[in-house]
């Protein structure tokens, strides 16, 4: 199984991802966020690559610090991050408060479906290999 160091600052870990749209690709400092349902992206990069919060018509409703928020939910043409590449991933539209040190978060939306494994104490983060999530935890097949 693959094994991805994370950056820790702090209690929290960091990993960097690539996100592309039509109009080019960005690379993302991300928090690994297992209390996001979401994975979050800065509205200035999905507009820096052409996928513009403006004109989505799905809106999710998430929960930050402060209350309730409804944010655009974003189609991006792929998304990258720990060897892993989603063609068209959706992506919530949130900027983060001016001072975090994050751009976004990789939510539960990526992380479930990967499989991922966060082994705290390594400060690192183990995703099965597709073959090896469809054969399931046992090795029997899905």
């Amino acid at each position: 199984m693959p094994r991805y160091t994370l950056e820790q600052i702090g209690y929290l870990l960091l990993t960097k991802a690539a996100v592309c749209g039509p109009a080019g690709v960005r690379i993302v400092r991300l928090l690994v966020d297992t209390g996001s349902a979401y994975t979050i992206m800065p509205l200035e990069v999905l507009e820096s690559i052409g996928c513009s919060p403006a004109l989505s018509a799905e809106r999710v409703r998430i929960i930050t610090g402060s209350g309730y928020l409804i944010a655009p939910r974003v189609q991006v043409s792929w998304f990258q991050c720990l060897g892993r590449k989603d063609d068209r991933m959706e992506v919530v539209a949130h900027t983060l408060p001016i001072g975090s040190v994050v751009d976004g978060l990789l939510g539960m939306d990526f992380l479930g479906p990967s499989g991922a494994k966060i082994l705290l104490a390594e400060r690192a983060i183990e995703l099965p290999s597709r073959s090896d999530r469809a054969k399931g935890a046992f090795g029997e097949s899905a």
